[in-house]
């Protein structure tokens, strides 16, 4: 065949002209994320019961449905948290679950458990996670010239309809736009303040108000009356729609005539916020917008862009400002991997080039590269994997692979060209002479990714695309080398009297040289290496157990989140004054935006808060920056608010959902004798033996909220015939809570009160309420106070209720923690401990890739025993395994780097790559022992023959991850630890390779022979 096409040029040109053309059109199709798009088996259960204290969120509502939640098929892990006014439940499934199934099965359930529920509470939201559901980024809209701290008027509320009404709707209407997230509005609320002294003058009640207004809001259906042979239709409508429908309402008392107004002060003003949005300072409401999951970042990013200047055009007074940009995250690692590839490429052909001393064959075996990249790139579009970091790491772990089958076909070529062969034969001979090693080289490599895949479900799911990225760029490059760089060495050197001259050999005798002088020491002193090699296989297992381990590697960002409880039971606005005190004089921060109070999104992209909880996200120019801003607000909140808790995390992203990274590295859940949640007193024990025990680390206190509690007194109210519901109509009444009508407006509405509008619990302590019989009775002498301290957080999961302590401190502390508790929990027959965090997932993590690590290396034995058909040959290529990890992971530890997901997997793709020089190396070995050479002039001739070709697939794999070794992106930091493993990996595997591999082939057949 190839001989065939050799003769071919115009046919195979075209036919590459066309996989261009093909390849262009491709990657304009190809989605551009930050992440791959997988599908996480997860869902949220969201409660929303306002004006509910904690405990009867957590045993009238999260409780119930916790135990019919329980019962969903496939159910891996449950775990709830009630608080006040509502409460999340967090379902976790099996890896490869079907979540619409589930996401029926769950609703189901609720449906099965709402007679258990309330009546009056609304229908719990059941939420899906996904990829997609982290925003692409937050659109916050504010007035320009509002002043920094300045309350939210009706001005803002008016803002607030427009941003509902206008802006989401234009946002959402964009074809990249699945949905756009609202926090942060405020409604107006119209309040009828009745004059006291006018009602007691008059003797009208507010409920006389109350069925007055009532009375007022008729809407009758339409009426038909006949008038011979006409029929018509009559409508009367007495609905009330504005404030001075209000206002004129007519209250008739003992033949009086009165207007509402002439009794109540009624006016419009913004409704009592619950939750407050800030951006730089200023009122502001927030957009989430969530894209499309197979929409174009850049695409959604322009529309928005558009959408932005033509809204800040027609309403110049407003503000608008994109925060937690996830494009302008992904331009900047997209853009860093491209110029990597670039740089990749680059270095591969310099590497050439400095070897070969043929610009001409550099620059045919540097043809593969892009060759490569497109039939890769027209396989994604085909397979619908997208442009995202995994992706484009895979492909430049895979740039320097690439050109390592068209070194080995053009470099064997030129042997057989040199040995007096015929161009034609030399070609086909030479090419095909080495395909089957090719082709096993390029399966093992391949085969450490089957395992892989099967990675912890998502995991592997994510690293599905980098997997497949260097799978089909290696087979298309073997494709390549194999039809396309015959082709075109036959047209450059068809016309050539004799080869050329061997310009790389002469070049670079230096190094054949000093190659000759190294095996000959090896082999000399081969018992000393055997003795250091066994040695080697402890000493590894002990460094594995040293070495710090953790999920994902070190990511600095300029940006974060950071969540402040302040511990005591304030309003949202003493939380947003206390908020913006400590934002004031940071000179780090770019721009912030602060969450207190309750917050309004829809989905779980934003942690759910408690109005004395504050969410803040900054930014800032650098790590560093961020650190200092971050470090200077602890110290505040230390010194001034010493029982508040402050944690530090970054913006959500698509790692911290799937990984968890803001997992705490320990959490210990407390329980009580009898599997229940421990009393407040229990808790503060044991956290306060823990405080005293490991003094240096932070040990979070008791989160705990004090609550007033009114109990009535059951005989009073019945001597005085009142019953819980008048009581609970009187305290509305006084807090201005009645809601009485409520007025539409489009598609929100407007509520009406009536009632005093006072809060201080000692004026309404002071009140009264009518009795049975018209007697004012006072309210101080049917209910008592009690302050009662509990609980801010409810815990519950699948196990039953907890409390949980979370702890953060390095790996050597968690240890002696670990043991502490243990000794702790079997001395106190009253609280029992279970644990769990980031420091046992991580171990877990990579003892998973350890597991693939071994599998792998057993489908690398089965593929090389059936290439060479020998139990022993595999065993020797293998053995340079031990020594290339222990080199890794000593390397890893002196770096400062740790074992997590990326290094580990950087050890694994090593495992394929490395043993491909010693797969080539024992090929002709075997070859030149079956044409009848001797052992070690076969060693020594193999070693002269494949010494070139092994250094530069090692140098174009190592020059190609060099761009890897540096930091700023998230894409780089996520990318550093497998490209250090590789790199030192192949440094090593190309000396193992070159001498080690040799020396055990030599020991083993000289005693056979």
């Amino acid at each position: 065949m190839i001989k065939y096409i050799i003769h071919r040029p115009i046919a195979v040109s075209m036919i590459i002209v066309a996989i261009v053309v093909i390849g262009i059109v491709a990657v304009r199709g190809i989605p551009v994320s930050l992440m791959p798009n997988v599908d996480i088996p997860q869902i949220t259960v969201k409660v929303d019961m306002p004006g509910s204290s904690v405990e009867e969120i957590e045993q009238q509502v999260v409780a119930p449905l916790r135990e019919q939640l329980s019962q969903v098929a496939g159910l891996k892990s449950l775990s709830s948290d009630a608080r006040m006014d509502g409460g999340n439940i967090l379902l976790n499934f099996e890896p490869g679950s079907n979540i619409n199934l589930l996401f029926i099965d769950v609703n189901e359930k609720i449906d099965m458990a709402m007679p258990q529920l309330p009546k009056d509470m609304n229908r719990p939201k059941v939420v899906k996670a996904s990829a997609t559901d982290i925003p692409a980024f937050y659109l916050d809209v504010a007035f320009k010239n509002e002043k920094k701290g300045e309350q939210a008027g009706n001005r803002f509320a008016g803002l607030s309809e427009f941003v509902r009404n206008v802006v989401a709707k234009r946002i959402e209407q964009l074809p990249s736009t699945a949905m756009v997230d609202i926090s942060g509005v405020t409604s107006s609320e119209i309040v009828c303040v009745p004059d006291e002294n006018k009602m007691t003058a008059l003797g009208i009640t507010e409920e006389d108000l109350q069925h007055a207004i009532s009375d007022n809001n008729i809407q009758l259906e339409a009426l038909t009356i006949a008038d011979g042979i006409y029929r018509y239709n009559i409508h009367f409508d007495s609905q009330i729609l504005t404030i001075d429908d209000i206002k004129n309402i007519i209250v008739r008392h003992e033949d009086r005539l009165f207007q509402l107004r002439d009794i109540c002060t009624i006016e419009e003003r913004p409704a009592l916020r619950n939750g407050i949005i800030r951006h730089d300072g200023r009122n502001s409401v927030s957009l989430a917008v969530i894209k499309q999951s197979d929409a174009r970042m850049g695409d959604l990013k322009e529309a928005i862009s558009g959408v932005v200047r033509d809204l800040e055009k027609a309403y110049p007074e407003m503000q608008f400002s994109i925060t937690r940009d996830q494009t302008e995250l992904l331009s900047y690692s997209i853009n860093n991997l491209e110029w990597n590839l670039l740089a990749a490429a680059a270095f591969t052909f310099l590497v050439l080039l400095a070897f070969m001393r043929r610009w001409r064959l550099a620059i045919l075996v540097a043809l593969s590269i892009p060759l490569s990249l497109i039939i890769t790139f027209i396989c994604f579009n085909v397979i619908g994997i997208s442009m995202n970091i995994i992706s484009l790491s895979g492909l430049i772990i895979g740039v320097g692979m690439i050109v390592d089958n068209s070194i080995i076909v053009i470099d064997n070529i030129l042997q057989k060209w040199r040995d007096g062969m015929k161009l034609e034969n030399a070609i086909a001979q030479g090419a095909c002479e080495v395909f089957t090693p090719m082709l096993s080289s390029v399966l093992t490599t391949c085969s450490v990714f089957v395992p892989l895949i099967f990675l912890s479900g998502i995991a592997g799911a994510l690293f599905f695309d980098q997997s497949m990225g260097i799978t089909i760029s290696l087979f298309a490059s073997l494709a390549v080398a194999m039809l396309v760089l015959p082709v075109y060495f036959y047209m450059n050197y068809r016309k050539a009297a004799e080869a050329p001259a061997d310009k790389a050999k002469k070049g670079n005798a230096y190094l054949f040289e000093l190659y000759e002088r190294c095996l000959h020491w090896i082999l000399r002193h081969a018992r000393l290496c055997v003795m250091v090699f066994i040695l080697i296989i402890p000493a590894t297992i002990l460094l594995f157990v040293a070495i710090d381990k953790q999920t994902l590697p070190e990511i600095d960002y300029t940006d974060g989140l950071m969540t402040i409880d302040w511990n005591s039971g304030i309003s949202a606005q003493e939380n947003d004054s206390r908020v913006l005190a400590l934002l004031k004089g940071q000179h780090y921060i770019q721009t912030s935006t602060s969450m207190v109070g309750t917050q309004d999104f829809l989905l779980s992209h934003t942690p759910d808060i408690t109005p004395s909880e504050a969410l803040i996200y900054l930014k800032c120019a650098s790590p560093s920056a961020l650190k200092a801003t971050c470090d200077s607000i602890h110290e505040n909140i230390l010194a001034h608010y010493p029982e508040a808790t402050v944690k530090f995390e970054p913006a959500g992203n698509l790692l911290n959902m799937i990984y968890s990274s803001d997992e705490p590295d320990l959490m210990i859940r407390l329980q009580n004798g009898d599997g229940k949640r421990p009393g407040v007193d229990q808790a503060q024990a044991f956290t306060d033996t823990l405080r005293r025990k490991f003094p240096d680390i932070s040990v979070p206190s008791v989160t705990t909220e004090e609550n007033l509690q009114l109990v009535a007194d059951v005989e009073k109210m019945s001597f005085y015939k009142i019953s819980y519901s008048q009581l609970s109509q009187r305290l509305r009444e006084l807090v201005g809570r009645n809601d009485v009508l409520r007025i539409n407006r489009g598609a929100s509405n407007v509520p009406v009160l009536l009632g005093a509008d006072n809060d201080d619990r000692r004026i309404i302590m002071q009140s009264s309420v009518k009795s049975g019989d018209g007697i004012d009775v006072p309210l101080s002498y049917i209910i008592t106070e009690r302050i009662v301290n509990g609980y801010k957080h409810l815990y519950g999961n699948d196990g039953g209720e907890y409390y949980p302590v979370q702890i953060n401190a390095s790996s050597s502390e968690i240890g002696d923690i670990i043991q502490f508790v243990v000794n702790y929990d079997q001395k106190q027959e009253d609280v029992s401990t279970s644990m769990s965090g980031a420091y046992y997932s991580s171990r877990k993590l990579v003892g998973q890739l350890t597991g693939i690590l071994a599998v792998s290396l057993l489908l690398l034995f089965f593929i090389l025993a059936a290439q060479f058909e020998s139990m022993v040959q595999p065993t020797i290529i293998l053995s340079e395994m031990i020594i290339d990890v222990f080199l890794v992971v000593l390397g890893l530890w002196l770096f400062g780097e740790t074992l997590n997901i990326m290094s580990m997997i950087g050890i694994i793709v090593m495992g394929g790559i490395v043993i491909n020089d010693s797969i080539l190396k024992i090929d002709t070995i075997n070859r030149l022992r079956r044409a009848g050479t001797p052992l070690m002039k076969a060693i020594l001739v193999a070693g002269h023959e494949r010494l070139l070709p092994i250094i530069m697939t090692s140098l174009t794999t190592i020059f190609a991850m060099l761009p890897f070794m540096s930091k700023g992106s998230i894409g780089a930091d996520m990318q550093y630890p497998l490209s250090l493993a590789l790199i030192i990996g192949m440094a090593v595997g190309t000396l193992v390779s070159l001498f080690f591999v040799p020396m055990v082939y030599y020991i083993i057949y000289n005693r056979k022979s």
